[in-house]
This record gives structure tokens, C-alpha cells and sequence, in this order.
């Protein structure tokens, strides 16, 4: 019997992001381990104690909404009860109670998938940073330089501005030019 091996990418690929936690569903889990889904979920029931709540996430109505949305998947076809989201630890675990040589095997595949996922988080994190100390760098310099462009404006708009001609004034005066008196 050959299993067919998942490779890193396609399985951190199924991974999402719920309540802040990196999670897989149940669905995508129970096709890795190459068990029906109802199986999975009914030996994680019967193993309750071994998921504490960092492990295992019960998906909301709210969220299973925003999932069907993001899958498109219709009102009518699919899933009729709400999936369970694992977290890394709690798809290990699941690995552990399933007791399958494939589940075992797929494990090791899972948490790669998951130090990718975080690893790629983390440089997007990076980049994110560098991106507002670019941006933080440009408006500085932007506000800089619109100061300097404002004095070449007022510059040039002075000597655009004709002198005004001097006037004289009326009536009889001395010599206005400064001549030499005769």
C-alpha cells in the first residue's frame, strides 16, 4: 500500500488564521491522515481531555459564516455541523489518539507546515516594519523639503512681482535726481 505524501507547501496552505491562532480544520486534518472527517471528530470527543483549549478551537456560527464565504461554499451543500479547528499542538495530538501509521507519518509533515507558516509570518512581519520606517523616512523628508520648495516659490514670486515705480511727489522740490545745485 503506497501513501501519497503531502508535500509542506499544500498543507501550510490550509492553514488559517482564527481568534489569532494558527489553526487547521478538521476536514483538512482528517484528508491528511487519510480518515473520514466523522471519525477524526468522534475520537477527539472521546478524547476530550487530551485538547485543552490552546489545542483544540471550536469554530463559532460568526466564523463558520466568514469561512463559507471565503470558500464559497453554498448554503445547502457541505457541512452541516460546525468544524473544529486544531491548533499545531492539537493536530499533533490528533495524530496521537487516530494511532495510524499514516496519521503518524503526516504529523511530521503538519508541524513543518506550521514552523513555515510562522516562519513566513515573521519575515511578512519584517517587511511590515521596514515599510513604515521607509515611510516614516519619507515623510520627514517630505516635510522637509516642502519647506524648502515653499522658500524657492516665494522666491520666485518675488521676482516676479515688478519694483514699484517711485513716485514723485507733487509740488516743487529740489533737484530729486541728485544733481549738483547751480
Amino acid at each position: 500500500m503506497t501513501t501519497r505524501v503531502e508535500p509542506t507547501e499544500s498543507i501550510s496552505q490550509r492553514i488559517l488564521l482564527i481568534r489569532g491562532h494558527r489553526v487547521i480544520l478538521d476536514a483538512a486534518l482528517a484528508e491528511l491522515y487519510g480518515v473520514p472527517t466523522r471519525r477524526l471528530n468522534e475520537q477527539v470527543r472521546r478524547n476530550r481531555t487530551r485538547f485543552p483549549d490552546d489545542f483544540l478551537l471550536e469554530v463559532t456560527a460568526d466564523e463558520l459564516g466568514n469561512l463559507k464565504s471565503h470558500f464559497a461554499t453554498s448554503r445547502w451543500g457541505g457541512r452541516r455541523k460546525v468544524p473544529l479547528a486544531f491548533t499545531e499542538h492539537g493536530a499533533i495530538m490528533v495524530a496521537t489518539v487516530l494511532n495510524s501509521p499514516r496519521a503518524v507519518q503526516m504529523s511530521v509533515y503538519v508541524v513543518r507546515a506550521f514552523i513555515r507558516f510562522r516562519d513566513a509570518l515573521s519575515s511578512n512581519a519584517q517587511l511590515a516594519r521596514k515599510l513604515v520606517e521607509l515611510e516614516r523616512s519619507l515623510v520627514a523628508s517630505n516635510i522637509v523639503t516642502r519647506r524648502q520648495f515653499r522658500d524657492v516659490y516665494a522666491a520666485i514670486r518675488a521676482l516676479q512681482m515688478s519694483p514699484q515705480p517711485r513716485r514723485r511727489p507733487i509740488g516743487f522740490t529740489s533737484d530729486l535726481t541728485g544733481g549738483s545745485k547751480r
